[in-house]
């Protein structure tokens, strides 16, 4: 990979791991030392781990300037996505949980953008210095890449301790009290939690907090953390295997054929393939993942911006349609586009 490859992610200590390139493909992760995890949605890379020339831990503040200056901001031509093409993806679906083929699917919605010029590493420097609960991500070749800032943590293994969380359930600050009594977004909470814990439940003790509501500016989610005192020794990819994807971003139930037929979903709706895929790190024995969503996919002066949403029997088009455009228009904010 190019010489001028960088990556990063944020670390929950506040702390962040910035790679340089060029970085050397791996199946498996160095015994020492640091490299980052990349796949995408089906777990299909052969080569998931992304050994960089040099690495360094800094403050989340200090990443940017490892990257190179943010600048002025990048002007965007937007393409609004076609309401047509989800609203036929939401009927089959909807037909799909009706049959009993699915409790809960989530498709993904994308917006297209223009950029005015390439945005070298600027994006990928847009997306640093995230504070708590987000955390920040991204890889940039110089020409392409993908970054944002992510309130989902797949997995962080610390001490024989896993620490993951249930993310489910949305709406827009000002519509909080609505939300912690909304029981559409309620069960959808519950789904994932609850298939979570089974997951989890034969690696070892697991401890399940109380759901709660986690604050991202324009927007808040319903948020239950779940530990587990792990028994054995799992292989960070073995437990990425079993975690996602998780039914915040996947199927339930998640089998072959149901993974498969979301990923097709996604597919006609023009989703990056690695967008809601596991982007994480290992250092120095600790692995830490985040579910790659809330970011922008680009190659040179192409952006792609994907958002999803969660179907379950109660979903009505008109307000999954809603959610996608409230967590698109944040991630806009963001990187200020």
């Amino acid at each position: 990979m190019s010489s001028h490859s960088f990556a990063f992610l944020d670390l929950p200590d506040g702390r962040s791991l910035v790679g340089h390139g060029p970085f050397v493909s791996s199946a498996s992760p160095p015994t020492g030392g640091a490299a980052f995890y990349r796949n995408d949605f089906g777990l299909t890379a052969p080569e998931p781990w992304l050994v960089p020339q040099h690495w360094e831990v800094v403050g989340r503040e200090d990443v940017a300037a490892r990257i190179g200056p943010v600048g002025e901001p990048l002007s965007c031509t937007w393409l609004p996505p076609e309401a047509s093409d989800f609203a036929s993806v939401f009927q089959e679906i909807s037909a799909a949980i009706r049959t009993g083929a699915f409790e809960k699917t989530v498709p993904v919605v994308v917006e297209r953008g223009t950029l005015q010029e390439p945005p070298g590493h600027r994006l990928l420097a847009a997306a640093t210095g995230s504070s708590e609960p987000l955390l920040g991500y991204g890889f940039s070749d110089g020409s392409s890449g993908f970054a944002g800032a992510s309130p989902e943590r797949l997995l962080s293994v610390t001490g024989g301790v896993l620490k993951t969380m249930a993310l489910a359930g949305t709406a827009r600050t000002e519509e909080r009290d609505v939300l912690a009594v909304d029981e559409k977004e309620i069960r959808e909470h519950e789904y994932v939690a609850q298939s979570l814990v089974s997951k989890l439940g034969d690696i070892g003790h697991v401890r399940r907090g109380p759901r709660g509501i986690m604050e991202l500016g324009s927007i808040v989610h319903f948020h239950t953390p779940i530990e587990v005192d792990l028994a054995g020794d799992e292989s960070p990819a073995q437990l990425v295997r079993r975690l996602h994807p998780t039914p915040a971003l996947g199927p339930l139930p998640r089998t072959p054929e149901t993974l498969g037929q979301l990923i097709g979903w996604r597919r006609r709706l023009g989703t990056p393939e690695d967008f809601g895929a596991p982007f994480g790190a290992i250092l120095d024995g600790e692995f830490h993942a985040i579910v790659a969503i809330r970011g922008l996919w680009w190659q040179d002066c192409d952006v792609i911006l994907p958002a999803g949403c969660g179907v379950i029997e109660a979903s009505r088009l008109v307000n999954e349609w809603r959610e996608l455009r409230l967590k698109r228009e944040a991630v806009k904010a963001r990187f200020r586009l």
